[in-house]
């Protein structure tokens, strides 16, 4: 259909370029879609419509969320959830599931995360696939850790590499393809910087891991190499090595400052949080005022 050919574009500039420059476009186009269900149709292409409007929602969502528009993105999330239970795509279902988890996660509500992830997890049963498996085990992994339950995370992590490693790419939804290796290491980066955050032994390998999704992700993903960067910055001064740390925080300011992502701009003021132990270096504490005013034009 050319509905997915058109979601397949949008969702490659939202790699590119964030959410902020896409989200009123989205918007408009994911309310239009609606008007495919009043055309003339068989009986027997309502549940693809159907399926195609939940997609458009949750791609509205997906921007929203990554504008900095949160009532915006729930507000797609509930309309592409119920879309997508209607037309029966268990899949689809999953995936905007998964989205809401990690606009909760954003929003540092780890324990509500865990359970729309385990619910996704639950009512998909024998119809997951590798790829949604490893998403949501991975996205599970994270809130684990955010909660310390630092074992349970480790677990987490084991079965989402495993699901991972049964992925074959044409058995797997259209809308799965930005799941790739990148972004499974990059969870592998999250979920051992959090556990860096108790305990600074888990430090090198959270530098490690990081490192390893960043040289795993196409010059095509822009965001995530950032958000990537910004992950790799955290762990450096997590694991006492504030020069590197704020030589890559440096780069990751100018290369943000491309993006029209509200959400990466909170997570790049959010670096405050890993480097407080550094702050009497004054070099740091110049950069900490720099990340205190942080703010693009195009955020």
């Amino acid at each position: 259909m050319r509905l997915n050919a058109v979601l397949a574009l949008y969702r490659s500039v939202d790699y590119e370029c964030g959410g902020g420059l896409l989200y009123r476009e989205v918007d408009r186009f994911a309310q239009s879609v609606y008007g495919l269900l009043d055309w003339s149709h068989s009986e027997a292409l309502t549940p693809p419509l159907v399926a195609s409007v939940a997609a458009a929602r949750q791609l509205a969502g997906w921007t929203a969320l990554d504008a900095g528009l949160h009532e915006h993105a729930q507000r797609h999330f509930v309309a592409a959830e119920r879309a997508a239970l209607t037309a029966d795509d268990a899949l689809l279902t999953a995936r905007v599931r998964y989205c809401q988890a990690r606009q909760l996660q954003h929003q540092r509500h780890n324990r509500d995360a865990l359970a729309t992830l385990q619910l996704a997890r639950l009512q998909l049963g024998a119809a997951a696939t590798p790829a949604v498996s490893a998403m949501l085990h991975g996205a599970e992994a994270a809130s684990l850790a955010a909660l310390g339950q630092r074992q349970d995370a480790l677990t987490a992590l084991g079965r989402s590499t495993d699901s991972f490693d049964r992925v074959a790419a044409d058995r797997e939804p259209e809308w799965m393809r930005f799941y790739d290796r990148g972004e499974l290491l990059a969870q592998y980066g999250r979920v051992y910087r959090d556990l860096a955050r108790t305990d600074s032994s888990f430090a090198p390998e959270a530098v490690h891991w990081v490192r390893e999704a960043i040289a795993a992700f196409g010059p095509q993903n822009v965001r995530s190499l950032v958000l990537s960067e910004v992950g790799l910055c955290s762990a450096l001064f997590l694991a006492d090595d504030p020069e590197q740390a704020m030589a890559v925080g440096q780069r990751v300011i100018k290369r943000a400052g491309s993006l029209t992502s509200r959400r990466t701009v909170d997570r790049v003021r959010n670096l405050r949080r890993d480097l407080v132990k550094h702050r009497s270096n004054l070099a740091v504490s110049h950069f900490v005022q720099e990340l205190s005013t942080f703010e693009p034009l195009s955020a």
